[in-house]
């Protein structure tokens, strides 16, 4: 192998391992213990393939076909330099090397033709088949239970539909036409040179051994390291995504320094594994260097004893040696190409993995909820055995009735409000949307019935109608304008550059904090889902955007069922019931006056928000170049 080869080995392995991912003890060194999204099995991944390119056959065959046509031409430029050796050798003049020189020049040009054209095809069909398990794999996992999600982590998600596609991708148009053309080249010029002389072969085929066993020592020591270095990344991004997208939270507990540290210890593990996978291919090229210097040094002294004897000519010897010389590159890339063949088939053992996972069933009986009531019995939650999160809870909304669910941090708002809108299942009790059971409506009835809204909005990439659209597909544009007006944002939405055609989300118009929010429920407007739940929707958009969102939930929220986790208490002090949880029970219910009045849990609560509110008021000092104007007093 050249320096160069050896330096992009090198480069490679330090900035894109891309190893394949095997749960267990990787999991564990990597110091992720969440349940993972499966990984399908080798078998399962091969039996993907094939379906996929069942399709494809005529795309495939024309791909071998021209490869193996331009590879084969290719294996006359050995054989005409040693005709140029032997027409030198026995002096038979200048006029006698026009024809092979012409030879030459038209082979390197048909080859390199047909190389072209054949390295093409085949990034074509890996292509198609790229597009095809791309599309499975978000098709389903749109359709994934938000709890499964949860509980794995959005970051073993993420990590498969961007680094495992990356890696799949770059294999496929690089990797993939470069192994394809190595392996024909390999097996065309071991033909060739049996048909040039089969004495040859013996000598060759010393290197076999080396290289075999340089690939069976690499893959025993890559794989395990290569999924650990998998897991590890995993594992280092989910923690990114954590800490970035909690870094309020991380400010506001002081909690940086924590959060830096276990960053580094995931970074640094991540780094370790990576270089133990550096060290492991510098070993396997040192290694494949041997095999290459033992075949053909014993080529050479098989062409030397030959031709002393006078079995073959010096331009035969020659052209022998050129044939394994110039398996050098093929070699050495299509064993080198074994690594990126484990990265692209781990990554796209993680995408079959979830493309094969079984459709959520859908055990609705077909009935249809009657109300917007929703009624809780006995229920009961835990995210791990033995550590419940909501313990026996029971309560009745009535259809139409606003209700605010309060409580501290942990006492369960956020769990009972996913769990009633079927993000996660119930460990026991049950729930009933309109006087039926979730059960008898399946998932996808659900969905029909229950909206939830967090404080966490995507804005999706494209024109804003389009995105509104998104919940209601067939809505004119009159109809996007009424639910935008609706919510009060219909007037910031006419000023936008190009109005509802504005492109918004990555790459185009950014909006702010509370449009986003605005947003939301206007979607919330157009899907008209009997049962509403806001989970703090309201909470990231500061004191004055909080106010204009809650005014615009409470016009979103008319005509439906509403379950409010309220992150402000002058937002339960509106609802039409207050529900008040604590540690993960219910400990209070009633209107806010009510509450307040009975000097419990909610009265604490209130009083300990009010006077928050008192201390934050501030003096603002008079403004600049008038200082006799009054100071005056705001929150």
């Amino acid at each position: 192998m050249t320096s160069t080869e050896e330096h992009r080995a090198v480069a490679t392995a330090q900035t894109d391992p891309s190893p394949p991912e095997k749960t267990g003890s990787a999991a564990a060194t990597a110091g992720n213990d969440r349940p993972l999204l499966p990984t399908a099995t080798g078998a399962e991944s091969l039996a993907a393939l094939r379906v996929i390119l069942r399709g494809h056959r005529l795309l495939a065959a024309a791909a071998v076909g021209v490869l193996v046509t331009g590879t084969a031409i290719g294996l006359l430029t050995a054989p005409l330099l040693g005709h140029v050796v032997d027409v030198v050798v026995e002096q038979r003049g200048t006029r006698a090397l026009t024809v092979p020189l012409a030879l030459l020049v038209a082979v390197a040009l048909a080859r390199g033709a047909a190389a072209a054209l054949g390295g093409s095809l085949v990034a074509r069909l890996g292509e198609t088949v790229l597009a095809a398990v791309r599309e499975q794999f978000v098709e389903r996992a749109l359709r994934l239970p938000l709890g499964r999600v949860e509980a794995a982590g959005s970051g073993d998600l993420v990590s498969r539909v961007t680094s495992d596609v990356s890696v799949i991708a770059k294999s496929v148009r690089q990797a993939l036409p470069e192994f394809a053309r190595s392996a024909l080249t390999i097996v065309l010029t071991l033909a060739g040179l049996a048909v040039l002389d089969w004495r040859f072969l013996p000598a060759v085929l010393l290197a076999l051994p080396v290289q075999v066993l340089s690939v069976r020592w690499y893959l025993r020591r890559a794989a395990p390291v290569y999924a650990e270095h998998r897991v590890a990344t995993g594992a280092l991004q989910h923690q990114l995504l954590d800490s970035i997208g909690g870094v309020r939270t991380v400010r506001a507990f002081r909690l940086s320094d924590p959060h830096a540290a276990l960053l580094e210890r995931r970074s640094e593990a991540a780094r370790d594994v990576a270089l133990r996978g550096l060290h492991i291919v510098t070993g396997f090229f040192s290694r494949l260097n041997l095999g290459e210097f033992i075949g053909l040094a014993a080529v050479l002294v098989a062409g030397f004893l030959l031709v002393d004897d006078g079995s073959v000519s010096i331009g035969t010897a020659t052209a022998a040696a050129l044939y394994f010389h110039s398996l050098f590159n093929p070699i050495n890339a299509a064993l080198f190409l074994i690594d990126d063949a484990q990265s692209a088939g781990a990554g796209f053992a993680r995408l079959i993995g979830v493309t094969n996972l079984p459709v959520e069933p859908d055990r609705g009986g077909g009935r249809s909820p009657a109300d917007g009531s929703v009624r809780v019995t006995a229920l009961c939650h835990a995210y791990e055995a033995g550590r419940p999160v909501l313990h026996d809870v029971g309560l009745e909304v009535r259809s139409g009735e606003r209700v605010a669910l309060v409580g501290a941090s942990g006492a369960g708002k956020t769990t009972l409000a996913k769990v009633v809108a079927g993000v996660h299942e119930a460990v026991s009790g049950s729930i009933a949307l309109g006087g039926v059971d979730v059960r008898d409506l399946g998932p996808e009835g659900v969905r029909r019935t229950v909206t939830l809204i967090s404080q966490e909005v995507h804005v999706f990439a494209g024109p804003l109608a389009e995105d509104l659209r998104l919940a209601r597909p067939g809505a004119t544009d009159e109809e996007l304008r009424e639910a935008l007006a609706r919510v009060g944002a219909l007037d910031w939405a006419r000023a936008l550059p190009d109005g509802l055609a504005t492109v918004v989300g990555e790459g185009g118009h950014r909006l702010t904090v509370t449009q986003a929010q605005h947003l939301a429920l206007a979607r919330l407007v157009l899907a008209d889902p009997p049962v509403a739940i806001l989970d703090e929707a309201t909470a990231d958009a500061g004191s004055a955007g909080a106010r204009v969102l809650e005014s615009a939930a409470l016009r979103a929220l008319e005509g439906r069922t509403g379950l409010v986790v309220a992150h402000r208490l002058p937002q339960a002090a509106t609802a039409d019931r207050v529900v008040v949880l604590d540690r993960g029970r219910i400990v209070e219910t009633g209107t806010h006056d009510e509450l307040v009045a009975a000097g419990g849990r909610y009265a604490e609560l209130w009083a300990a928000w009010s006077a928050g509110r008192q201390e934050s008021a501030v003096r603002v000092p008079p403004p600049p170049g008038d200082p006799d104007a009054p100071a005056r007093t705001t929150p």
